[in-house]
This record gives C-alpha cells, sequence and structure tokens, in this order.
C-alpha cells in the first residue's frame, strides 16, 4: 500500500529489475535502480523524470489550504500523544518513492541503487553519498537503522504492524544498510521498507521522541518548516540548495516556494476565507458547495475555478464505526438494525444533490470487491472457516439486499432488534432481560457531518432508541479514541490497489486494543485474522484478489460500521494561479508537480487588494 509518512501504500520472477552493474558473486543479488511489484518497472534507468510532470515547471509562489476542525500542539507526526501539525511529511526524504503512473513501482530518491535476495529474506540499499539533512550533516545508513527502531519502538502502533516481518536492520558501511526479514511471504515488504522515514540521529537520540514538540525538526526532504503558530498556522519553505532536486524522481517536482497551512475550527469560515481569496487551494468535500455554491464573484471573473480528479484507487471507505469494546455492540443483530437506520437515498436526494454513489464494500470500485455469491476460489478458502462465519457469507449475494424504503428497512430492523432480546416498554427500546435502555451515542469532532448523523438519529428514535450526537474539540476527541471511551465515531479506512500489511492494523485482534491503532471498532476476529494473513502471503495477483474478496465478504457480513458514500473523484477549487502537467498521473493526485504561475499570482493579489 502507498505510504507517505503516515500511510504507505514475489516470488522472484514477478519482482523485475533493471540492472544498474553486475551481480554480486557472494550474494547472486543484482543491483538495480527500481522495483515493481508486478511485471517491470515502467521507467528504465536512465528515465529523466516521472511522466506526469513538467520538467521545466518554474519554481516560486505560495500555496495556502485550510485544515478545518483541528487544531496541533506537535509536529512530530509519528507518535502517539498530541496532534500533529498537517504537512510535515514534506520534511522528510525516504529511500525509495513511487511514480503514480504505475500500480506499484519504487524508484530510488535516498538510495541509488538496491539488491532484493533471490530468496527474498533481505534487500540492500545503496545510500547517495550526497544526501544531506537541513543541518547539513549527511544521511547514513545509521539514520536508516535509527529511523526503523525508533518507528517501531516508541511510535504509532502503525509502523509496528507494517514492518513486522523485519527481523533486523543493519548498518552494512557508511552507505549500506540492508534489511532481513523474518520470512519472504510478503510480495510488498521489499518494496515498502523503501517507503520508511528516515530521520536524523544525531538530532532524536538525545530527545525524548514520544513527548509532542513544536520544534522546527531537520528533515533531509524537500521542505523545512518556517513558521509555526500553535494551533492556528504552520509554513514549509522550500529547501533551494535541496540535495536531491536535480534527481529523476524530483525533476520537475517540488516547485512552490511556501505550502502554508491554516487552521479553521468552522468549515463554513475556511469557505468564506477560500472565496476572499485568503486560502487559494481547497478539496471541497462537500455536495452541495460543489453544485451550487460557486456563485460568486470571483468565479463568475474567471478568477477561481474547479477540477476533477478521477480516483485510481479504490473508493476510500468511510462509515460510521462501532466500538466492538461495548457490549451493547457485541450482537451482529444489533449493528445491522442500526446499519438500517442511515437512509442513503434520502441524504443523497435531499443534502447531496444526487452527488454521491453508496459505499458497500472496503474495497469499493475495484477487483477485489465482492460481488454476488462467493467465486468458486472464494468458497475453497472460506469452507474450512464455515463454522465460524454466519451461512449467510456463502449463501447470500452481495451487495446485501437491503430494502430502499424506509419504512420496509425499519420494520426489518425493529425484527433484528427483538431477535436479539430487545423490546418496547413505553416507547423505549429496552434489553428484555435487564430492562435497560438501548442508547447511542455518535461523537463528532466537526460539525460537518451533523446534517448526516441527525437523520440517522431520528431513524433511530422510531424504534425507541435513545440517541444524541456529541461534538467534542479536536484534543479530546483524540483522548477519548486513545482511551476507546466512545460509542460510534467516524473512521477512514483507505486502500491501494496493492493492500498488504496495513491490513493488519486495520482490523486484526493484535491491534484490537492499541491506543490510536487503526483497528478503531476493537475487532477481535479469529478468520478475519487469518485471511489477513493469508492476504499479505498472496504469491499472485489472482490469489491477491479471491483473499481480498474473501475479507471483504467476511468484514460486510459481520456489519462492524455504517458505510456512508463516495463520488469517485476528488473535487478541487483554486484560484487560478497554478499550473499542473495534464492528464493526472493515473494512481494518485501528485501536487507536488504543481507550480505558481508568479505573473497570475501577482496579477490576483493586485485585484484582491483593489476590493
Amino acid at each position: 500500500m502507498r505510504f507517505v509518512i503516515h500511510s504507505l501504500f514475489l516470488s522472484l520472477s514477478l519482482i523485475a529489475w533493471a540492472p544498474l552493474a553486475l551481480a554480486d558473486e557472494a550474494t547472486e543479488a543484482i543491483t538495480v535502480h527500481g522495483l515493481s511489484l508486478y511485471d517491470e518497472p515502467a521507467l528504465a534507468a536512465d528515465f529523466p523524470h516521472f511522466p506526469y510532470v513538467n520538467p521545466e515547471a518554474p519554481k516560486g509562489g505560495t500555496m495556502t489550504q485550510a485544515a478545518v476542525g483541528s487544531s496541533f500542539d506537535s509536529t512530530n507526526p509519528f507518535i502517539i500523544r498530541g496532534t500533529p501539525a498537517i504537512g510535515v511529511g514534506e520534511i522528510y526524504d525516504t529511500l525509495l518513492v513511487e511514480n503514480l503512473d504505475e500500480p506499484f513501482s519504487v524508484y530510488g530518491l535516498l538510495a541509488s541503487g538496491m539488491r532484493l535476495d533471490p530468496e527474498r529474506y533481505w534487500i540492500e540499499f545503496d545510500l547517495r553519498p550526497e544526501a544531506r539533512f537541513h543541518d547539513g550533516e549527511a544521511v547514513t545508513a545509521e539514520d536508516v537503522v535509527f529511523s526503523f527502531y525508533l518507528l517501531i519502538e516508541q511510535a504509532n502502533p502503525f509502523y509496528r504492524a507494517y514492518y513486522a516481518d523485519v527481523e533486523r536492520v543493519e548498518a552494512l558501511d557508511r552507505h549500506r544498510v540492508r534489511f532481513e526479514f523474518s520470512n519472504n511471504d510478503s510480495r510488498e515488504l521489499p518494496l515498502i521498507v523503501g517507503q520508511l522515514p528516515i530521520l536524523p540521529k544525531h538530532y532524536w537520540e538525545s530527545r525524548d521522541f514520544t513527548a509532542p514538540t513544536l520544534a522546527r525538526h531537520p528533515g533531509s526532504g524537500p521542505y523545512r518548516i518556517a513558521e509555526v503558530e500553535p494551533g492556528r498556522r504552520i509554513v514549509y519553505q522550500r529547501v533551494e540548495d535541496y540535495w536531491a532536486r536535480d534527481l529523476p524522481v524530483n525533476r520537475g517536482r517540488h516547485n512552490i516556494d511556501r505550502l502554508v497551512f491554516d487552521y479553521y475550527r468552522d468549515r463554513d469560515i475556511a469557505w468564506e476565507a477560500f472565496k476572499a481569496g485568503v486560502m487559494d487551494y481547497r478539496i471541497d468535500a462537500r455536495a452541495a458547495t460543489w453544485a451550487i455554491g460557486y456563485d460568486f464573484p470571483a468565479y463568475r471573473d474567471g478568477l477561481v475555478r474547479r477540477i476533477t480528479v478521477p480516483d485510481g484507487h479504490p473508493s476510500r471507505m468511510q462509515a460510521f464505526v462501532f466500538n466492538l469494546r461495548q457490549e451493547k455492540f457485541q450482537d451482529p443483530r444489533v449493528r445491522e438494525a442500526l446499519n438500517l437506520t442511515f437512509d442513503f437515498p434520502w441524504l443523497n436526494a435531499n443534502l447531496f444533490y444526487d452527488s454521491y454513489y453508496r459505499t458497500e464494500s472496503y474495497f469499493q470500485n475495484s477487483v477485489m470487491q465482492a460481488e454476488g455469491l462467493p467465486s468458486e476460489a472464494e468458497r475453497d478458502l472460506l469452507a474450512p472457516f464455515a463454522d465460524r462465519l454466519p451461512s449467510r457469507v456463502f449463501d447470500e449475494p452481495l451487495p446485501i439486499g437491503h430494502p430502499e424504503d424506509l419504512r420496509e428497512r425499519l420494520r426489518l430492523a425493529y425484527d433484528l432488534l427483538l431477535q436479539a432480546g430487545y423490546e418496547v416498554r413505553d416507547g423505549t427500546l429496552v434489553n428484555a432481560e435487564t430492562g435497560h435502555p438501548l442508547t447511542i451515542e455518535v461523537m463528532l469532532f466537526d460539525s460537518g457531518l451533523e446534517r448526516v448523523v441527525q437523520p440517522m438519529l431520528r431513524n433511530m428514535s422510531r424504534l425507541g432508541i435513545q440517541g444524541r450526537l456529541r461534538i467534542v474539540d479536536i484534543n479530546q476527541y483524540l483522548n477519548r479514541l486513545r482511551s476507546f471511551d466512545f460509542e460510534i465515531i467516524t473512521g477512514q479506512f483507505p486502500q491501494s490497489n496493492n493492500p498488504g500489511n496495513e491490513q493488519r492494523e486495520y482490523w486484526t485482534s493484535e491491534f484490537a486494543e492499541s491506543p490510536q491503532s487503526r483497528n478503531l471498532m476493537g475487532l477481535q476476529h479469529p478468520v478475519v485474522d487469518q485471511l489477513v494473513d493469508r492476504l499479505i502471503r498472496a504469491s499472485s495477483r489472482e490469489e491477491l484478489n479471491t483473499t481480498a474478496q474473501a475479507l471483504d465478504r467476511v468484514l460486510r457480513w459481520e456489519f462492524i460500521t455504517i458505510p456512508h458514500y463516495h463520488s469517485g473523484e476528488t473535487r478541487i477549487a483554486i484560484w487560478d494561479k497554478f499550473g499542473y502537467p495534464e492528464p493526472f498521473p493515473t494512481y494518485g493526485l501528485d501536487l507536488s508537480a504543481w507550480w505558481v504561475d508568479i505573473e497570475r499570482e501577482a496579477e490576483l493579489n493586485r485585484r484582491l487588494r483593489r476590493r
């Protein structure tokens, strides 16, 4: 899976290479410039730049964005404590970097070359001697070793999950480092270790890495932290003498001088700031705004433009997440009943201008999405677990055949609640044995979803369920997440076209009780654990697809979330000062390939001052 600082995304014959040097006779491993999960890397060893960039893009200018509904009190994005500032990943380099025009191929950034063991039990990287941190210190193999152990031992549990099969990391000399693996099951592991962010050992070894801080840490990346106003603003300045600026993987990228993130607690205020020209780039996730909101002078005058970028990955699963650690959510019939109170057709028609599609799968809009009845290959995979899975997994097709009419949905929900041991007394749904009412609290840190939550709560009330919405500030929200003090929250589960090690942290029992892991619901399901392990060890694309479909099918019939909706595209609004290459890359949006037209920026600033 792709991984940029906080989030990433072979029988040997399926990891292809392009040789840079002769084979090392001792290891029989060949030094290559890139690796691909499937087939061969598309770019030759002498490629001049990525295909979706403008190598002559000018440098300069500013991009200002809003961070909405949040604050920050830390510039360390890796740890559990504190709320990290947005964009800190810009200050760090990795060993390898992806070409977003390929499903999953990586090329050297800090690494000039790599050697993969023919049996896939280790990979070595040659570091570029010219690599430097912002304070002038050289990047060495010791920094790589230090970064790995620091992150898996003291950082967010994501890193421990993602790199669980890395047994040892060793500096072979000043500019060579080896990663050794405990097994050779994971096709993607040799690629994703190259996505490890590299931190300066000389800076961090004398500091408390686990404590939130607002220091301007040095990295080796294309930007440095220039300004920090806690909770209000953070600014990143392009490093003009960036050591890697002329490498093929960077040519035509990292063009904008200043990246500014201003913090707003209210999305409506942020929207007004954009219309006034205080911000110049925004991703518009509100359907109503996109449909009817762009009727203001700057847009009518052509100073503001709108862009849509098709998604190249499975559509992201956003959902209301049940806290399965609470007894009230243990019964899947209760969870299914609560799913039925989410009236997407009404929301889409009345709030979203029919601009969304209902999300049904954890791998939506991909070949990994489970559909219909299980295929023969899926059945073979799931058959050993038949006694631990509901019969519906095998006997009922997907998507789940819930009625669309709200009355019918609520009637079915009521029947499910009766089966689960509830009954209505004096208009309140109570547990028939204990007499305790079924109460539900949905917790948010941003009021933007309130209009989605309230209709669902009204539908719950028609069943006798006592529901309420609680909106808290971001720090309280994160603290309650870390202590699992919630009932229902909103979660996101992004997927790449090549799911792998990150699935451990999403779904497996090992991370159900880890604070700030992405197993938000606390799922502990032995069949899911085994399917995730099988997914990571898949030896072919076909096996990967089948295992993902089986995993998707099991998760969906467990009703662990109430899925939301998706558009299948990213909607962007900009003040008309930016340039960008077209077409956009196939598998992602690379803002680092954008640039600012300095003359247009100056003209916009003059016009805004005259208003």
